[in-house]
């Protein structure tokens, strides 16, 4: 198994960029779509990534289950496309339904734990096939106001921190122009 994760900010390329790495790969394609469609500018978002995607491609839809759908997908000819850690992340923050404060400590979901404990297990033992994680690097800005955005945040930036140091190869995206900042060139 080879993994590789590609980090940017909202519209920075990522994306595309993955999926131009899955489609050159010469291997079959799932793609593996984490999105909710909560609102109308979310569906316009999800319509918008189905139009640009061959229509050979294998779409999976998984909300949670991230690690599980991984094992079920991958196998040595086929390359998976995670499309994208930070929405699977914010899925798993709010599974339960409920309500979050404003202020003071959060607390995550019991689901959270171990969806994301599954997903770091999965990639320490290797999967069947090579796996492209698309994530949103968001970091880079100011501190978030609230406790439920703050965490978010930190989450985010550890699971991208944690995905990264196992995978062979992480690559930045700003601009639709790519930095490796490890592994290989892709």
């Amino acid at each position: 198994m080879s993994a590789t994760l590609v980090l940017g900010g909202a519209r920075s390329g990522k994306s595309a960029y993955a999926e131009r790495l899955a489609l050159e790969s010469g291997k079959e394609v799932v793609y593996l779509a984490t999105s909710r469609a909560g609102d109308a500018e979310m569906t316009a978002r999800i319509a918008h990534h189905r139009e640009r995607r061959p229509a050979h491609w294998q779409t999976v839809e998984e909300e949670l289950a991230l690690a599980a759908s991984l094992r079920a997908c991958s196998a040595p000819n086929r390359i998976v496309l995670v499309d994208c850690l930070t929405l699977w992340l914010s899925n798993l923050l709010f599974c339960d339904g409920r309500e979050w404060p404003d202020v003071g400590a959060v607390t995550l979901p019991e689901r959270f734990h171990a969806e994301r404990a599954a997903l770091l297990e999965l990639l320490d033992g290797g999967a069947p096939g090579d796996i492209v994680f698309v994530s949103n690097e968001v970091g880079m800005g100011i501190v978030p106001w609230g406790a439920v955005s703050r965490c978010f945040a930190d989450e985010a930036g550890r699971l991208n921190q944690d995905v990264a140091a196992r995978a062979e190869r992480v690559v930045f995206v700003a601009a639709g122009l790519p930095l490796v900042l490890k592994g290989s060139p892709c």
